[in-house]
């Protein structure tokens, strides 16, 4: 039994996985679940996953990771290198924090934003198997959230080629998966306001494993 990865390529969590992959040159089959047409609810899917998300990865021996850390924690442990979370036990730290901040003052933020305003997500605005009425109060404070997270990672790039540390990271990939998704609802980084991330930003945008 190979590798299979359960992947939509334009939804920007399971980029974060598909990179990983890509970096790590990890063998895997590939399987599109159509979350357009809702492919991620119906039963053949939900076996693999109950949650009803995407990515998931199975395994050679059967089991599911359904979330990106796990598959990062993985792809790690059977791939070391490129060592996307660090090779010093500071590395890993400074990683790993990192990571934590750009999906907190980041990725949740977008959620917010975007779940809670896009008519596509009535009564949609969590992922998963149950519905949730969206609230718009949500939506605005993900906006603005989303405004001082661009503000504090432009200031932090500041001389720097990447996040966390002197090399490309998980922290880059989970930032560049935000940030590129931020252009959908047009909050994404401008170069008259972030122009530290628009540099950061063309330089790992240049690497083959973060292409579409």
């Amino acid at each position: 039994m190979s590798v299979i990865f359960y992947d939509f390529p334009s939804a920007p969590s399971p980029r974060r996985a598909r990179i990983i992959l890509r970096e790590k040159a990890i063998d895997h089959e590939a399987r599109v679940v159509d979350m357009m047409q809702n492919d991620q609810m119906g039963e053949q899917f939900r076996a693999i996953n109950p949650d009803c998300t995407v990515p998931a990865l199975q395994l050679e021996d059967g089991a599911v990771l359904n979330d990106n850390w796990g598959i990062a924690l993985w792809a790690e442990a059977v791939a070391p290198e490129p060592a996307l979370l660090g090779k010093t036990a500071s590395e890993k730290g400074q990683v790993g924090s990192w990571a934590a901040r750009i999906d907190f003052q980041g990725t949740i933020s977008f959620a917010e934003a975007f779940r809670n305003s896009h008519r596509n997500f009535k009564n949609r605005a969590l992922p998963g198997p149950e519905n949730y009425d969206q609230i718009p109060e949500l939506a605005e404070r993900g906006f603005a959230k989303l405004a001082v997270f661009m503000s504090r990672l432009d200031e932090h790039l500041d001389g720097r080629d990447f996040i966390a540390i002197d090399s490309f990271s998980i922290a880059d990939i989970w930032a560049l998966t935000t940030i590129d998704a931020c252009r959908w609802i047009k909050a994404g980084p401008t170069p008259e306001n972030h122009p530290n991330i628009i540099r950061w930003h063309e330089t790992v945008s240049a690497r083959k494993s973060t292409h579409l």
